[in-house]
């Protein structure tokens, strides 16, 4: 029995069949390129130990030396494979550095058919019989081939390079890899090099085990691929105890969890979304199905979210509604991100939903309070305005009635002016025109609207604002002062409630200088452009400021200084203003008082 033979070829049956299996890991896994790389080593050491056989058992110089030009075809697969690893699971830096080694391997292997028998040899001169493990063996003996250098050379950048990715491992803080997989291969890789060296250069009479060395590189390759398989195996452990967590969390939360197949189609649901959206546990789940649930106005959007060819890479979210079997409507809020393969190419979209309808039910019954709240606080307004109102409306109504009775006299002449009579009518139509003008405010102001934003002028804004507000300015012996500057763009906007934020402030400025007893007695409301794309209104008054220990208190709900006040004012105003996507606030001015600030976006 020849052990030799028996050894090599059960070494080669191991790596061919660790090969296969590895193999087939990387098929169901074409991420895993460790798996590649350990597949295509124990290939290149199977092939490598079935040529060392063969040069065991040569008979003829020639023989030996062609055995020998084939065994550096394996020898460069198993470089590349080993650099490949290393690079992968060390997670090396220097590619460059790998690149060199499997370059200049590439190019011994060209020089090994040009140059002599082979790349060791310039020629192979004689055969010498030697003892090993029982067995006569072939051992050939000749000229060293010069070119074997760059062979060589490739070795030791190859160990350079382990050695290196080790050094980082290492500093990493992975010491088990570095000292398990990097400097054992290194070991290894070494001592195939120097033996290589002994045999052609030194002329030891020994036959080439370089398989046996690559075998200890492949067992420590082993060794670090059970480890991993041992850390996914933990890690499968924790990930189920995780989503036994996330299963509680999300059943205490009512979240119904989902995931859509990109590329099958196929869509997973848990119970939980499956109750959400009215699914018995064993109805598949489709898109179509789930668009046919969706409450018809809400339909296409939907469609386009979660049929869209190509998903957006944020995390998005959205609420639609959906009609249950007994003809309830319920919202649901849902929360979903799409994966995405290295190319760019969508994999998956998962995400998350939940029943939001009570608190969309609390919204809308919030909005309406609102709306209440800020049609009381109008017709508060109003109602402290009242006498100015009925004032400025007697003016025409007391005109009209003075014209009337001018054109009845000239009509009971026996010849009436009836250009006179004529000029008369149109003052009565003019009044008249004014009177209907401020009833028409009194009732926008009364009447309960939402925000209808349109784009409007400044300057309409406040000359309907100093039309409502000036009778009341006179009567409280206020200067009522309105400054524009001349590039203010047209503002977005709903007319009646940013006047309901006029009429509050400039109340609340005059009620400022009356409480103040101020000797100087203004209200100045001026505007201005804020950036490219805002317009800042300012309402100032003369009186004492504002105390520090109300600034903080200035925009609650139900906080009042004054002996009749709501306390809704301002917390309306604010309201009202971040409606339209702007900002109030509140500070006291150099020259003394009070100022009022917010601003309006462009038009």
């Amino acid at each position: 029995m020849s052990w030799t033979l028996v050894i090599w070829s059960m070494l080669a049956s191991a790596c061919l069949t660790f090969a296969l299996i590895h193999l087939l890991v990387w098929l169901r896994d074409r991420s895993s390129l460790t798996s590649l790389y350990f597949a295509l080593m124990c290939v290149g050491t199977a092939f490598l130990a079935l040529c060392e056989v063969l040069m065991m058992q040569s008979r003829t110089p020639q023989e030996f030396a062609r055995v020998v030009r084939w065994l550096h075809v394996p020898l460069l697969l198993i470089l590349a494979a080993l650099v490949g690893f290393v690079y992968v699971y060390l997670q090396s830096r220097r590619l460059w550095l790998a690149w060199t080694v499997v370059g200049l391997r590439a190019l011994s292997l060209m020089l090994n058919f040009l140059a002599g028998d082979n790349i060791s040899f310039l020629a192979v001169q004689e055969l010498r019989q030697v003892e090993f493990l029982g067995d006569k063996v072939s051992v050939g003996r000749g000229a060293p081939n010069p070119w074997m250098a760059i062979g060589q050379l490739s070795v030791w950048l190859c160990v350079a390079f382990i050695v290196d990715a080790a050094h980082g491992a290492w500093r990493r803080g992975e010491r088990g890899k570095a000292l398990g997989v990097g400097l054992a291969s290194a070991f290894f890789l070494g001592a195939s090099a120097l033996q290589a060296l002994l045999i052609v250069w030194g002329g030891v009479a020994i036959p080439s085990t370089n398989s046996v060395f690559c075998l200890g590189i492949i067992a420590v390759m082993a060794y670090a691929s059970s480890r991993h398989v041992l850390d996914v195996r933990q890690l499968a452990a924790q990930l189920s105890e995780s989503e036994q967590r996330m299963m509680l969390a999300a059943g205490a939360a009512r979240l119904g969890t989902w995931s859509r197949d990109l590329v099958r189609g196929d869509v997973w649901a848990s119970t939980q979304w499956r109750e959400l959206f009215g699914f018995t546990s064993t109805e598949p789940v489709t898109l179509d199905r789930l668009v046919q649930k969706v409450h018809p106005d809400d339909r296409q959007r939907v469609q386009q979210a979660l049929g869209a060819p190509r998903p957006p890479r944020r995390v998005y979210t959205m609420e639609f509604r959906i009609v249950l079997p007994d003809g309830s409507v319920r919202w649901i809020a849902t929360q979903g991100q799409a994966d995405f393969d290295a190319r760019g190419r969508p994999l998956r979209m998962r995400g998350a939903s939940m029943d939001c309808t009570e608190r969309r039910k609390n919204e809308e019954e919030t909005r309406l309070l609102r709306q209440e709240i800020a049609h009381v606080g109008r017709i508060s307004v109003v109602g402290q305005l009242a006498a100015a109102l009925a004032h400025e409306i007697n003016q025409p109504l007391g005109a009209i009635l003075r014209n009337a009775e001018a054109a009845t006299l000239f009509l009971r002449r026996e010849k009436p002016d009836l250009a006179e009579i004529g000029a008369i009518l149109e003052d009565i139509r003019k009044d008249d025109q004014r009177a209907g003008a401020v009833i028409d405010r009194m009732r926008s102001l009364l009447r309960r609207q939402t925000v209808e934003m349109r784009p409007m002028a400044v300057a309409e804004l406040f000359a309907d604002i100093g039309t409502l507000l000036r009778p009341e300015a006179e009567a409280r012996h206020v200067k009522l002062d309105i400054a524009l500057c001349q590039d203010l763009p047209q503002v977005a906007g709903d007319r009646v409630h940013l006047q309901q934020v006029l009429l509050n402030l400039v109340a609340n400025a005059m009620d400022a200088i009356d409480e103040a007893a101020a000797p100087s007695r203004s209200v100045v409301v001026s505007a201005r452009r804020e950036g490219p794309r805002a317009v800042e209104i300012a309402v100032s008054d003369s009186g004492a400021g504002i105390p520090p220990a109300r600034a903080c208190h200035l925009f609650e709900p139900f906080y009042t200084t004054k002996a009749k006040g709501m306390g809704m004012g301002l917390a309306i105003s604010r309201t009202i203003v971040e409606a339209h996507g702007g900002t109030l606030r509140a500070e006291n001015a150099e020259s003394g008082g009070a100022r009022f600030l917010f601003t309006v976006p462009a038009a």
